[in-house]
């Protein structure tokens, strides 16, 4: 055999040992890093059980995108299954004995919902908690008191399978759990009047912020699947998503219908189910905040 010939397959040979190596390195750091204990100073909501928070707290469940991950009854649903082996479940979040809340006491809804973390000390892997993470107490309690309302149901814990390459990912941060994406030090926003202003859209817009970022100009989604779309540009400027909305109805009608003034459809992963919830104050006042938003390149998150 050729001199080169064996000098190339013995490479091969110790790249394919090396890249095995990181492999089984990555995923034992990414199981170390998903045990570890996180902690955030929290302050319990009240429980409420009056008609309108009730209402209110199933507005927000249904609006803020909650039934994406939980279904509308709260029994949890797939929402993430692809072919390489990833595969998301939310868990049974209705009151029901078994379920994942049967034991939450007032803390552990703060910490799950606003900071990601489980009430064991472990962070939450997927929960958008950057989106709730700015909530008011007033509509936190309205929320947690909905879910304590709602009719138990039957249904299944959270399921979490991640790829090889995604604990990887995760390990070497490229990926971050629910509690790294959140300024733990922020204190909950204070309310503002509900109408159709920029402070109020500024509010509203919170949900954005796991797939849009915290600049809302988009670009690729951390920890996405590789064949989902990057996310729009929010910001104004000739070339960005909001341009294609001259007037406040047009937007309200693509949260709506999932399309486009001129008939596109918009990205299949919005969370339509919930956008088509929201109601004409929010999503007017939504639209004024994002056409108040400074220029910003793509991918500026």
């Amino acid at each position: 055999m050729k001199p080169w010939i064996v000098r190339t397959a013995a490479a091969l040979a110790a790249l394919a040992l090396l890249a095995g190596g990181a492999v089984l390195a990555g995923t034992y750091l990414a199981d170390r890093k998903a045990n570890r204990r996180v902690d955030a100073e929290v302050q319990p909501v009240a429980y409420l059980s009056d008609a309108a928070a009730l209402e209110r707290g199933r507005y927000l469940y249904n609006s803020r995108g909650c039934v994406a991950c939980h279904a509308a009854d709260g029994h949890g649903k797939t929402f993430l299954d692809e072919p390489n082996g990833l595969l998301v479940k939310g868990p049974n979040i209705s009151p029901g004995p078994g379920n994942v809340v049967a034991g939450y006491q007032p803390e552990d809804w703060v910490r799950a919902i606003r900071h990601g973390i489980k009430p064991g000390g472990k962070p939450l892997l997927i929960m958008p908690s950057e989106d709730y993470n700015r909530l008011t107490n007033e509509d936190l309690a309205a929320l947690v008191s909905h879910l304590r309302h709602m009719p138990p149901v039957a249904g299944e814990a959270a399921v979490v399978r991640l790829p090889a390459i995604v604990k990887v990912l995760y390990a070497a941060g490229m990926v971050q759990d629910a509690y790294e994406r959140i300024d733990h030090t922020l204190p909950p926003t204070q309310p503002v009047p509900e109408g159709v202003s920029v402070a109020h859209g500024a509010y509203v817009a919170n949900m954005c912020i796991g797939c849009h970022g915290a600049n809302f100009s988009g670009g690729k989604i951390p920890g996405a699947p590789p064949d989902w779309p990057v996310a729009a540009n929010l910001t104004t400027g000739p070339q960005t998503e909001m341009a294609r909305y001259t007037v406040a109805e047009q937007f309200r009608q693509m949260l709506a219908s999932g399309r486009r003034p001129d008939g596109s459809p918009v990205s299949a992963v919005m969370p339509f189910e919930a956008l088509k919830a929201m109601s004409a104050t929010d999503a007017d006042a939504l639209y004024l905040y994002l056409k108040s938003l400074p220029p910003r390149a793509t991918g500026e998150r």
